[in-house]
């Protein structure tokens, strides 16, 4: 007889995420366990509380999920958790810090639809977040000639430099903009433009958008006015506008979610998935 599907919660906040708990349910986790305020230094008693109390034939029904609105601090808790990991005594485990990562999947797979990845070339801007960091990545795993924006040159570099590490090959640029005239120099020429800014902050107007003559897709992720694409609504769904396919937050959250709760059940087919941005997007592939 299977174990009963637990879900270990664990958010570095000072309360669980409700949005991440209303997901595990929604994608079929029997217990739901919440913990606050995990860090790196109190991490272990609760995995070993995971991986103690079930034989290894059973601990593929347990698994974690590390969320957080600090992205570092989750990517740190990930990292102790599979530094305390030994042989056998493993479960399976998710990191979706503030929705970073299966974000930034949905947009990469919305660009994919309508650009083919391999060799083109696009525009990721307030690249030094943690969502535009991470669709920097995806971009360029899946060959795609990445600029990564940010006000400050040095910083869109440190990400750059980043990401060269991690994807062999890399073709990455850093650029600053701090006006229009700087975002429109840095946009001639791509076919994608991914704008992952903080709310209700506009990076791209609606006149650099349509004078950009190679764009062919357009996605914003903010969701809070005024848009981060000027133009593009939050609704918008692969709507196309001056030949440019748009899509806005909430035209691409319906693949976040899917994505989610896809990999919430993935968790419980096996003991050793480690579910990073690079394995969500694989997933939504599939979906």
């Amino acid at each position: 007889m299977s174990k009963p599907k637990i879900l270990v919660q664990l958010d570095t906040d000072s309360q669980p995420s409700v949005f991440d708990s209303v997901v595990a349910i929604d994608a079929g986790v029997d217990h739901l366990l919440r913990h606050q305020g995990i860090s790196a230094e109190n991490l272990r008693d609760r995995v070993h509380g995971a991986i103690f109390t079930r034989g290894p034939g059973d601990l593929h029904s347990t698994a974690l999920f590390v969320g957080g609105s600090n992205v570092a601090a989750a990517e740190a808790v990930l990292a102790e958790i599979l530094r305390t990991f030994f042989g056998p005594m493993r479960v399976s485990v998710m990191l979706d810090p503030a929705g970073a990562n299966t974000t930034a999947a949905a947009a990469v797979l919305a660009a994919a639809k309508h650009v083919p990845l391999g060799g083109a070339t696009a525009l990721v801007l307030a690249s030094t977040g943690p969502v535009g960091q991470r669709v920097v990545r995806l971009l360029a795993r899946e060959g795609a000639k990445v600029r990564a924006v940010s006000r400050s040159q040095a910083r869109a570099q440190d990400v750059c430099n980043a990401v060269a590490q991690q994807v062999k090959g890399a073709q990455l640029s850093a650029l600053g903009a701090t006006s229009q005239a700087e975002v429109a120099a840095a946009i001639e020429g791509c076919q994608i433009v991914i704008a992952a800014g903080a709310p209700g902050v506009e990076l791209l107007a609606e006149e650099t958008r349509r004078e950009a003559k190679a764009l062919r897709v357009a996605i914003d992720l903010n969701a809070v006015p005024p848009a981060g694409l000027a133009g593009v609504g939050v609704m918008d769904k692969a709507v196309e506008k001056e030949g440019v396919v748009c899509y806005g937050a909430f035209g691409v959250g319906g693949t976040k979610m899917k994505i989610h709760k896809a990999a919430i059940a993935r968790l419980f087919t096996a003991n050793d998935q480690v579910l990073d941005a690079e394995q969500l997007f694989e997933i939504g592939k599939s979906l």
